[in-house]
C-alpha cells in the first residue's frame, strides 16, 4: 500500500515522469507542427538553420516518442491494478525511463544541429543500414536503444502480470505492447529493392498505428470506463474482446490498402481494398462501448475531465482513423489521393483522436491521484482542462477540414487533367495558399489549447475529498 490514499500501490508513482515527459514531448512536436505550416507559405522560414525536412522528421518522430513513452506511463499506471501487487521493479522502470530519454533527446538534437548523412556516418549506419526511411529515421544505435529499453519494459510489465492476477484488460494490453516492440524489428531490415522495402517498412508504420496501437488503446480505454463509471468489469471485458477481434481481422488484411503503388501483385487492389473499408468498425464500436457504459454507469465520477476525454477520443478517432481512412482507401479512389493533402489531414486526425488523446485521457484520470489531490481535480482546474479539450480538439477538425479541401483542389487541378493540362505541383501549390494559412490558424489555436490544458496541472495543495480521506485513515 502507499502512503497516498488514492494510489493502491505505491510502485504506481512512477508512471509519473513518463506522463510528464510525455507532455513535454508533445509540446515539441506542435511547436515544429508549426514551424513546417508556416514553411509552407513562407519557403525559407528559418532556413537553413531548421529546414522543412530535418523540421518533418522531428515533429514525426516526436510524435511517435511522446506516444510510446506514454502508452509505457500508462501501463505503469494501471498494471498494478489490474494485477492487484506491486510492479515487478520500480528501480528498473526509473532506469530504462532515463536511458529512453536521453537517448530520445541526443537523437533529436543530432537530427537538428548535425547534417543527416554526418549523423548516420557518426552512428553506425554503414554497419547496418537502417536511416533514411520515413518515421524510422532514427540512427541505428537508437533503434537499438529502443529495442532494449521496450524488452526491459516488457519484462518488467510481464513479470508483474505473470506474478499476479490477469484480467481482459491486462492480457490485452501486454498483447498490444509485445506487438509494438515485434513490429518495430522489422525496422532493421532495410532490403535493396525498393518494394520489399516498403513491405516490410509498413509491418512496422501500419501494424503500429491500425494494428497493435488499437489493442493498446482499447484496453487504456476499457481502464478509464471501469474506473468512472461503476460498470461491472464483466460487461466492459466483452465489449473489449469484440474490438481486439475487428481491430486484428481487418487491421492486419487491411495492410493491403499500403500495396497499391508499389509494385505489389494486382490481388492487393481487392484484398486492401475490402479489408479497408472494414477498419472503422473497431472505432465505431469504441464509440458506441464509451457512450454505452457512460449512459449505464452506476456512479457520478467526480473526474468529469476524464468522461469527457474518454467519449471524445472514440468520437475523433472514428471520425480521423475511420471515416477519413475510408474516404481514400479504395483503390479507384486511392488513384487519385494518394500522396495529397488528404492524407495529411487523414494522418491528423487519426493520430490526435485515437492516440494523443487516449493519452491524455489516462492522463486526465489518473494525474489528480498521482499528485494526491483526490480522484479529481478542483473544478477550477477541470473547466480550464475541458477548455483545453474542445480547443485543441475544435481545432484539429478544423485542419482536418482545411487540408481535406486542399486535397481535393490539388486532385482537381494536379490529377484529374488529361491532354497535359494539369497544373506542375509546385504551380498548384500555389493555388492553395488559403487553406495553408487557414490551417496555420487553426494550430495556434491547437497551441492555445495544449497551454490550457497544461495549465490546468498548476492546481496546488489537496482536495477536500484527499484531506477526509487521509483523517479517515488516521
Amino acid at each position: 500500500m502507499t502512503n497516498n490514499p488514492y494510489l493502491k500501490f505505491t510502485s504506481q508513482k512512477v508512471a509519473m515522469p513518463y506522463l510528464v515527459f510525455a507532455l513535454i514531448l508533445f509540446v515539441g512536436q506542435i511547436l515544429f507542427g508549426l514551424i513546417m505550416g508556416l514553411q509552407y507559405i513562407v519557403g525559407d522560414f528559418l532556413f537553413p538553420l531548421i529546414p522543412f525536412n530535418i523540421a518533418r522528421m522531428v515533429h514525426t518522430n516526436l510524435l511517435i516518442v511522446w506516444l510510446l513513452f506514454g502508452f509505457m506511463g500508462a501501463a505503469y499506471y494501471l498494471i498494478p491494478e489490474e494485477a492487484d501487487r506491486e510492479l515487478y521493479s520500480p528501480k528498473l522502470a526509473m532506469i530504462l525511463f532515463w536511458v529512453f530519454a536521453v537517448a530520445g533527446v541526443l537523437t533529436i538534437l543530432g537530427y537538428l544541429f548535425v547534417p543527416y548523412a554526418g549523423l548516420a556516418q557518426m552512428t553506425g549506419n554503414d554497419l547496418l543500414p537502417t536511416m533514411g526511411r520515413e518515421f524510422l529515421e532514427q540512427p541505428l544505435i537508437t533503434k537499438v536503444g529502443i529495442v532494449v529499453v521496450c524488452l526491459g519494459f516488457l519484462y518488467n510489465v510481464g513479470m508483474t502480470v505473470l506474478k499476479g492476477r490477469k484480467t481482459a484488460i491486462n492480457v490485452v494490453l501486454m498483447t498490444g505492447l509485445i506487438g509494438l516492440a515485434v513490429m518495430f524489428l522489422f525496422s532493421f531490415y532495410n532490403p535493396d529493392n525498393l518494394t520489399r522495402d516498403k513491405f516490410y517498412w509498413w509491418y512496422v508504420v501500419h501494424l503500429w498505428v491500425e494494428g497493435v496501437w488499437e489493442l493498446i488503446m482499447a484496453a487504456m480505454l476499457a481502464y478509464v470506463l471501469i474506473k468512472i463509471t461503476g460498470v461491472d468489469r464483466e460487461v466492459i471485458e466483452k465489449w473489449l474482446y469484440v474490438i481486439v477481434a475487428m481491430a486484428l481481422i481487418s487491421g492486419i488484411l487491411g495492410t493491403g490498402h499500403h500495396y497499391f503503388w508499389i509494385g505489389a501483385p494486382t490481388v492487393w487492389l481487392w484484398v486492401g481494398s475490402i479489408f479497408s473499408t472494414l477498419e472503422p468498425l473497431p472505432f465505431f464500436a469504441m464509440v458506441l462501448f464509451a457512450f454505452n457504459m457512460i449512459n449505464r454507469r452506476r456512479r457520478e465520477h467526480p473526474n468529469k475531465a476524464a468522461a469527457l476525454w474518454a467519449m471524445g477520443t472514440t468520437v475523433t478517432a472514428f471520425l480521423g482513423a475511420g471515416v477519413w481512412g475510408f474516404l481514400h482507401t479504395l483503390a479507384p479512389v486511392n488513384y487519385y489521393t494518394h500522396g495529397t493533402q488528404l492524407t495529411a489531414a487523414h494522418g491528423h486526425l487519426a493520430f490526435y483522436g485515437a492516440y494523443a488523446m487516449i493519452v491524455m485521457t489516462l492522463i486526465s484520470y489518473a494525474m489528480p491521484k498521482l499528485r494526491g489531490l483526490g480522484e479529481a481535480a478542483d473544478n477550477k482546474a477541470q473547466v480550464l482542462e475541458m477548455w483545453g479539450f474542445w480547443l485543441m480538439t475544435i481545432s484539429m477538425v478544423f485542419i482536418t477540414l482545411f487540408l481535406s479541401a486542399a486535397g481535393v483542389v490539388q486532385i482537381w487541378l494536379q490529377r484529374i487533367p488529361e491532354d497535359g493540362a494539369a497544373l506542375g505541383f509546385m504551380a498548384t501549390q500555389d493555388q492553395l495558399f488559403i487553406f495553408y494559412w487557414l490551417r496555420l490558424a487553426a494550430g495556434v489555436i491547437f497551441l492555445i489549447g495544449l497551454v490550457a490544458y497544461l495549465l490546468s496541472f498548476r492546481q496546488r495543495g489537496r482536495t477536500e475529498q484527499v484531506t477526509a480521506a487521509v483523517a479517515g485513515r488516521a
